[in-house]
């Protein structure tokens, strides 16, 4: 995954931990997989939306 190991992942964790503190990593998370989630519907859906803009 990008070329990145454990180490590196376990740094790029903690300074997670340390800018948002630990209460707010889990709803980052959940807000990035409700965004992501939204992004794959429209991507295999692009009709549906079309039409609810006319």
């Amino acid at each position: 995954m990008f070329g990145l190991g454990l180490p590196e992942m376990m740094i790029i964790g903690l300074v997670a931990v340390l800018v948002f503190g630990p209460k707010k990593i889990p709803e980052i998370g959940g807000a990035l997989g409700k965004s992501l989630r939204g992004f794959k519907e429209e991507l295999d859906n692009p009709d549906d939306s079309e039409e609810n803009q006319k």
